[in-house]
């Protein structure tokens, strides 16, 4: 069974976009592939957090995991920090990586551009990134294309590896949805919806109260012909609302489309206020169960046991192609 390696940032509650482009799908990867889904805190810290929202953070996102059908029996949920091969590993792929090509990365321009100081984390956590993923021997990496360039960077570097040391590390390949990889912002179709924009009626987040979500939709940009139609280029806003629909419904955007001719656009966002009312309700009843439980601590105490396991024997094979350490007899 190949293998999928997929790491999501604790820093805010995920949005419908991070549901439809990464975690609806993870449900139905689980079923046909060995998952490991980490919880990258040690990326978090980047940039400065407070401590207290982090850790909050941190629970969060992994009873967020849980509640979207994330079925630990099936699938390795861990916290990135709990798993110490993560930051050795990474600091081995350092000393492969070069400086010109850590700042090359499109990320470390964007996050460092116009900054008076910048952390050396947010310049070299490529490298950890690339052990993240490399440490599991990772097949298929899902990622939404702003982290395609990442990935690129770890194949280079696994090769690197491979030909400077010992030929150990499998090359990932990058899995990209072709559906609803980039649900776009509700106030800006230009722009992916994004947890950290300004605007919070730009984005739906997975724990918004159901009044939040219909006031969100029935505001979003639209324009001024009144017609459910799928065009992207003349019509972002509804081809974005559209596509939402389709992906959360299970319905073709035709179908759509036709149930709306003649109606305007006061109908569709009002339906699709329901349907994505219908989709996060029951995401969130068992969210809340979860964080006062036990249960997501045991879940993560054994997730972390496995994913140690796992990467404890890469790292070795590591440490010994690079010389590290004693040879054990």
């Amino acid at each position: 069974m190949k293998t999928i390696f997929s790491g999501i940032q604790p820093s805010g509650t995920l949005t419908l976009g991070n549901y439809i482009g990464a975690m609806k799908q993870f449900v139905e990867l689980q079923n046909e592939y060995n998952c490991y889904f980490c919880i990258v805190d040690q990326h978090a810290i980047t940039v400065q957090q407070d401590r207290m929202e982090l850790r909050k953070n941190i629970r969060s996102l992994a009873a967020l995991y849980l509640a979207v059908g994330i079925d630990p029996e099936k699938a390795t949920l861990f916290i990135q920090s709990e798993v110490p091969a993560h930051a050795q590993a990474g600091w081995m792929m350092q000393c492969v990586s070069y400086i010109g090509e850590l700042e090359r990365m499109t990320q470390f321009k964007d996050k460092s551009h116009g900054k008076e100081a910048v952390s050396s984390g947010l310049l070299t956590y490529p490298p950890l990134m690339a052990a993240d993923i490399l440490l599991y021997k990772t097949d298929l990496v899902p990622v939404g294309e702003d982290q395609k360039q990442h990935l690129e960077l770890t194949r280079d570097l696994a090769e690197r590896f491979n030909k400077k040391y010992n030929d150990i590390f499998t090359i990932p390949e990058v899995r990209i949805a072709k559906v609803g990889a980039r649900v776009m912002s509700l106030q800006d179709p230009a722009k992916k919806m994004s947890k950290s924009d300004s605007n919070k009626k730009s984005f739906i987040s997975l724990l918004d109260d159901p009044k939040q979500i219909e006031k969100k939709i029935k505001s979003a940009v639209t324009d001024s012909e009144g017609i459910v139609k799928f065009d992207k280029e003349n019509k972002p806003g509804v081809s974005n609302l559209l596509s939402i629909y389709s992906i959360l419904s299970g319905r073709t955007i035709d179908e759509i489309e036709a149930q709306y001719e003649g109606k305007g656009y006061g109908d569709f966002k009002g339906d699709l206020a329901k349907v994505v009312v219908d989709t996060i309700v029951p995401i969130q009843e068992k969210y809340t169960q979860l964080m006062e439980s036990s249960e997501l601590d045991e879940i993560l105490d054994r997730g972390a046991e496995k994913a140690q396991f796992t990467a404890n024997k890469m790292l070795a094979k590591m440490e010994n192609a690079m010389g590290l350490g004693r040879k054990r007899r």
